[in-house]
């Protein structure tokens, strides 16, 4: 199969998520890594771009340079991965997408429910791909979890408990540096800051793995560092739409918990727990009966597991892997589109513009409810009610 062609905005020199979208995207063979506007600093971006092989007249300036340049090319690209800065997730997404471009962007999709609607309908009326990168989804034990559950393993679904912590925010002398400081700011961060950036991503595995959708939610949010405005920690309560009780607690100052994502789903015939940071082993308890490991990689998986599983069993498997197969799902998921036919089930999975849009109807649920002393609010999306 000729390689798609791949396009980048952000993930410049410095950037934390570039390197891993970079990696991800070119490791099976399936995207050419074609344009780019890596940096808001236009020297600096193209320069980058060209050191990292980009043709000089598709090495950008800009993302309205990109758009302008690719969308009149014969040879444009096929997906733009959207890696900038929050608050201008949602007006490069639409831009690209208004204009035919499959889209793959990082969380938040938009900073309000509003924009996710937008970009839902606009996804919707296009015919466009819109992904959002939840890109722990692509773990070959969470795909296999979610498989489990499918198929009844569980049997019914009780209760899930998602957790995303860590204590890199834990100092209090921190307050003034840039890096840290935007996170807790109402004007750059939003409504939401250790939920909106960490939480959501547990939030979203939880639905991921069940198949269910939050319908309502309770949360105690704390700044426990006094001079910050937005949360960082939150102890979220919520509902699912099979009647599954849900728990998710997200903080910034846990120290000694270094990534901190861990997911455990208890059904009425067992129960299963992983964690992120020990991705090759997923734990099942039958109940009445032995604790189980189940190994990355092992035979007689699941389709979704065995698809996504890219080393031998017993090598560690890592979040540029996860990311990988994000980009594989779609991938096969532009083929079916340019072919007209229906895509592979074991990779339809990618995240949807309509889980950012859930996302940030939970981030604004959150909100709501913190300033209201953990009253239980309304988790959807408007247009979803």
């Amino acid at each position: 199969m000729m390689k798609l062609k791949w396009g980048m905005v952000g993930g410049g020199e410095g950037s934390q998520i570039g390197p891993a979208h970079r990696l991800g995207a070119g490791l099976d063979g399936l995207f050419e890594f074609s344009a780019g506007a890596l940096d808001h600093r236009a020297a600096e971006g193209r320069d980058y771009g060209q050191r990292l092989g980009l043709d000089a007249d598709r090495a950008y300036g800009s993302w309205q340079e990109m758009l302008e340049g690719e969308k009149g090319r014969d040879d444009r690209v096929d997906l733009v991965t959207v890696a900038t800065p929050n608050s201008t997730h949602f007006e490069i997404t639409k831009a690209f997408l208004a204009n035919g471009f499959h889209v793959l962007c990082e969380k938040p999709m938009t900073m309000t429910v509003a924009e996710g609607e937008e970009i839902v309908r606009l996804s919707e009326s296009t015919g466009r791909i819109c992904a959002v990168n939840y890109g722990y989804t692509g773990y070959s034990l969470v795909r296999h979890m979610r498989a489990m559950v499918a198929r009844g393993d569980l049997g019914a679904i009780r209760l899930v408990k998602a957790e995303f912590s860590h204590g890199h925010h834990a100092d209090a002398a921190d307050a003034d540096n840039p890096r840290v400081r935007w996170r807790y700011d109402p004007a750059q961060a939003g409504v939401s800051a250790q939920f909106a950036d960490c939480g959501i991503h547990a939030m979203h595995m939880a639905s991921f793995v069940t198949g269910q959708e939050v319908t309502k939610l309770s949360s105690d949010n704390v700044s426990c560092i006094s001079s910050r405005v937005l949360e960082d920690d939150a102890m979220v309560n919520f509902r699912m739409t099979g009647g599954i009780v849900g728990r998710l607690w997200t903080s910034s100052i846990a120290i000694g918990r270094q990534h901190g994502l861990g997911i455990q789903v208890f059904g009425e015939k067992g129960g299963l727990r992983w964690s992120q940071e020990q991705p090759n082993q997923l734990f099942y308890m039958p109940l009445n009966g032995r604790l189980q490991t189940i190994e990355r990689g092992e035979g007689n998986l699941s389709p979704e597991a065995d698809r996504s599983s890219r080393v031998t069993v017993g090598h560690a498997e890592g979040m540029p892997l996860a990311f990988a197969n994000i980009y594989t799902d779609l991938s096969e998921a532009i083929a079916a589109y340019k072919a007209s036919r229906a895509i592979d089930s074991a990779a339809d999975l990618y995240p949807r513009a309509s889980d950012g849009l859930r996302s940030m109807a939970a981030v604004a649920a959150v909100a709501e409810s913190g300033k209201n002393d953990a009253a239980w609010v309304d988790a959807r999306p408007p247009m979803y009610r």
